[in-house]
This record gives structure tokens, C-alpha cells and sequence, in this order.
């Protein structure tokens, strides 16, 4: 990514719940890059500079996304779910909510990547993949949009105030783990 001066700079492992909003912002990036991909390239052949960006779009959601899923999912909302807090039972329903939310984007970013390949392989898209393309990636913004918010907003907030240090520790191993990098 790009660096931006002035621009906070990403966390690491010893902050995980930074790691997982900054991760956040990627798919905002990744997602803002496919609309503007279809919106541009539409039915004319790829640029050489769109090909790249949609290539990387693609591989981030295919590869990035699931590890992304993994962290919260296996790593995270357990952690939360084993706290025996009121506040916390509270965001048991949110958490299932977007554990759901997950599946849907899941089936969908398997949708885009299809069309996406086919893409890159022929240079172009037919009419119908146009329109299916355009129709995935408004429902992945849309939902998103309320998706990274709940979780940002509410659930690594709530996280935040009630996992310990050594928790948090321990979530971010894991994370690191998944991606093939160790932490002492």
C-alpha cells in the first residue's frame, strides 16, 4: 500500500485490534478499487494499470480476506464469548450477526473473483457479468458500510475494555501465526 504522509501508521501484532481496523480500511480500498475498475473499464478492454489494480483487488479479497475472517472468527469473538460480562452477552447477537455477514460477503467475493478472472482472461466483460459485477460489489458496500462499523464502532470497542493485555497478546500470535510469522 501506498504510504499517505501525515497518515497514521499501521499497527502490528502487539495491537490487534489496530491490525483488524486497519485491515478494514484495506477492504474500503479494495472495494472502492473494483467499483472503480467496473465503473471505468465497464464493457472496453482493461488497461494495462487496471488489469494490475484489479488483480490485486482480487487476490486481496481471495487470499487476505479469509485470514481476515479467521482472526475475528477463531481468534477474536471466542475470546469475547467466553467473557462472563452483561455487556458482553449483550453483543453475543451482533457478533452472530456478523459472523452471518461473513458467509454473505464470503459467497459474494467468490462471485466477484470468478467474473473477475474471467475478466482478466478475456480482457472484457460481456454485458451480464457487467450488470452481475456491478450488482455484487453494491451489495458488498452496502453491506460493509454497516458491517465494518458495527464491528469498529462496537465489538473491538467492547473487546478492547474487557480482554486483558495477555489476551489481546494472544489473539495477535495467532493472527500472526495464520500468516506464517512468528511472535515471542
Amino acid at each position: 500500500m501506498l504510504t499517505q504522509i501525515g497518515a497514521k501508521p499501521e499497527s502490528d501484532f502487539s495491537d490487534p485490534l489496530g491490525m483488524l481496523t486497519d485491515c478494514h480500511q484495506r477492504i474500503r480500498q479494495f472495494l472502492s478499487i473494483l467499483i472503480t475498475v467496473c465503473e471505468e473499464a465497464a464493457e472496453k478492454q482493461l488497461t494495462p494499470d487496471q488489469r494490475i489494480v484489479l488483480e490485486k483487488a482480487l487476490w486481496y479479497f481471495r487470499e487476505a480476506g479469509p485470514r481476515h475472517t479467521a482472526d475475528e472468527e477463531e481468534s477474536l469473538f471466542p475470546r469475547l464469548r467466553a467473557k462472563d460480562v452483561p455487556r458482553v452477552h449483550r453483543a453475543f447477537e451482533k457478533i452472530a450477526r456478523l459472523e452471518a455477514d461473513h458467509r454473505q460477503a464470503e459467497g459474494d467475493h467468490d462471485d466477484v473473483d470468478i467474473i473477475g478472472h474471467r475478466w482478466l482472461s478475456d480482457g472484457s466483460l460481456s454485458k451480464e457479468d457487467l450488470r452481475q459485477m456491478k450488482v455484487l460489489l453494491t451489495d458488498l458496500t452496502r453491506l460493509y458500510k454497516r458491517h465494518l462499523v458495527m464491528e469498529e464502532a462496537e465489538i473491538f470497542a467492547l473487546a478492547d475494555g474487557v480482554l486483558s493485555r495477555n489476551e489481546k497478546d494472544l489473539v495477535g500470535r495467532e493472527m500472526a501465526a495464520r500468516r506464517g510469522i512468528l511472535r515471542r
